[in-house]
């Protein structure tokens, strides 16, 4: 069985929920690590984190709701009670008090499971959805107590199924030995009437407009329903994707005359080389930046781009001159980027691919007015 059928293959039938979990067990290492995975016996008394994921997907595939799932959500939800967990290993540590903790595992293990479910070629929004369960999966335990819950299940939405979300938290919270679970359980059910009441149970929020969304998300006091007045006439594009994805292409195809602020060529201009540091290459780019945004004249922004936190620093300077933001997200497959890297005057080093690839965050439209994706 070759990579792409595993990812169609492992996923049980509707009427016969059947895992093949030594078939699972001898693909994937990281499936592998989470045996030697401890977890905190208050929360999981059921033991290490393979023993919990298996309780996991036994719990979903005894739902009510997995028979009736479509074929591609039932894909989206086994991989990701199957991944849900998967950077514990590389996130779980002692406190001084002895409790077992594994902080920022959600977010890690969105990161590692994009990069192990783009190897095994899954559909790229199925992939996304998965990623974004995992990134979101205790947020069903306690959203509700949060201050203006609204507004993460409506950036939820946008990123993937809250209906979905919610089938995996009951999995999660059943699938583990804890004295709480029936106030999880609650606490899902509450998730589940919030994201009704707020019209994003299935499907993404909607919004007055592409502005108001954009500004709903970057600025805090304002509501979902206004419709904000848009007096902003530029536009930036951002070009966001893995080196060898085909980000040159697009821009050399799509650009027309607008400016490009290229990273790559700004530093093949200044002499830096990729392993250097880049503040100086940054800081050209951004002042290149500021004066195309001083005019309001239209540009790409082609670089890497690969985390939220990276995007936004260009995303920010855009908005202090009101400039709207168009990201075009750039995927190509893991096979096409090697044989590409490998044809390329300057090969990026793999040391350089793999530190991308612990950051790699694909947009969403909670970043930008617009979002265009190529594969």
């Amino acid at each position: 069985m070759n990579d792409a059928s595993l990812y169609q293959d492992l996923v049980p039938a509707a009427a016969s929920p059947l895992v093949d979990w030594h078939l699972i067990a001898n693909a994937f290492a990281w499936f592998r690590a989470l045996a030697d995975c401890a977890q905190d016996p208050v929360h999981h008394g059921e033991g290490n984190v393979l023993v919990h994921t298996r309780m996991v997907v036994k719990a979903l595939l005894a739902s009510a709701e997995w028979p009736r799932l479509a074929p591609a959500d039932r894909r989206v939800v086994f991989w990701a009670a199957l991944l849900h967990d998967v950077a514990k290993p590389a996130t779980t540590r002692v406190d001084i008090d002895g409790r077992i903790t594994a902080r920022g595992h959600s977010r890690r293990g969105q990161i590692a499971a994009r990069r192990i479910l783009w190897q095994l070629g899954a559909p790229f929004w199925e992939r996304e959805r998965i990623c974004h369960l995992i990134t979101h999966h205790q947020v069903p335990f306690f959203l509700i107590d949060r201050d203006a819950p609204e507004r993460l299940a409506h950036l939820i939405s946008l990123q993937t199924r809250c209906d979905l979300l919610a089938v995996l938290a009951e999995a999660d919270a059943r699938g583990r030995i804890a004295p709480d679970i029936a106030g999880l359980i609650h606490n899902i059910a509450l998730f589940r009437e919030l994201c009704e009441e707020q019209a994003c149970l299935v499907r993404p929020r909607a919004f007055a407009s592409d502005h108001s969304r954009f500004l709903y998300f970057r600025k805090d006091g304002v509501s979902p329903d206004y419709e904000a007045y848009d007096d902003w006439e530029n536009r930036v594009t951002v070009i966001s994707g893995l080196p060898g994805s085909g980000k040159d292409t697009w821009v050399a195809a799509q650009a027309g005359d607008r400016e490009v602020i290229s990273l790559d060529a700004l530093r093949a201009t200044m002499g830096v080389a990729p392993a250097d540091g880049q503040g100086a290459v940054v800081a050209a780019a951004r002042e290149r930046a500021r004066v195309a945004l001083r005019v309001r004249r239209p540009f790409v922004w082609n670089a890497t781009n690969l985390s939220r936190q990276v995007r936004s620093s260009i995303i920010d300077l855009c908005i202090d001159y009101h400039a709207k933001v168009e990201i075009v997200y750039v995927e190509a497959g893991p096979d096409e980027i090697a044989r590409r890297n490998a044809v390329r005057k300057e090969p990026v080093p793999a040391k350089a691919t793999q530190r991308m690839l612990e950051r790699w965050e694909v947009p969403d439209l909670s970043e930008c007015h617009t979002l265009q994706v190529v594969i």
